[in-house]
């Protein structure tokens, strides 16, 4: 992403976390925005309210807090479409949203006709092998702290 996207995502971004919090009182833990060419993904994380994950937590309570979201979703989007045209200065040309209600992730994708596919990956665990290398990176062959490439 270039500096202008970045400003881009971010303004997206923020202005994901105001309506959300508008629709459900709740305020997102935090908001990723992925901008490619005709594809904008919205991803909330932990958007859902104690409430809502308590409810969550059978299959038929998950049935309905996604239900639930859907709704509000297609209640706003025309806020949001706004919101990206003022932004962007493109349309939305199709909108969806999803709930992983799991972890409570909240992604809305808006296409111009795309089929968009969204895998939500696990944190990152470094491996053995990156924390070596790190230890390497950060170490003389003495035990020593290396100075940082910018003191050399």
């Amino acid at each position: 992403m270039n500096q202008s996207d970045t400003n881009i995502a971010e303004q997206l971004a923020e202005v994901a976390s105001m309506l959300h919090q508008q629709r459900t009182g709740h305020i997102p833990k935090a908001v990723s925005v992925v901008i490619s060419e005709d594809t904008l993904v919205v991803t909330l994380h932990e958007a859902l309210s104690p409430a809502e994950r308590a409810v969550a937590q059978t299959p038929e309570g998950a049935a309905q807090v996604q239900q639930f979201h859907r709704q509000l979703f297609e209640g706003s989007t025309e806020e949001m479409r706004k919101e990206i045209r003022r932004i962007t200065g493109r349309d939305v040309q199709e909108a969806s949203a999803d709930i992983e209600t799991t972890s409570g992730t909240v992604v809305h994708a808006f296409t111009t006709g795309s089929m968009v596919q969204v895998f939500l990956l696990a944190p990152h665990i470094p491996s053995e092998a990156e924390l070596d290398r790190t230890a390497e990176e950060r170490f003389d062959s003495e035990g020593h702290n290396k100075p940082p490439e910018s003191q050399k």
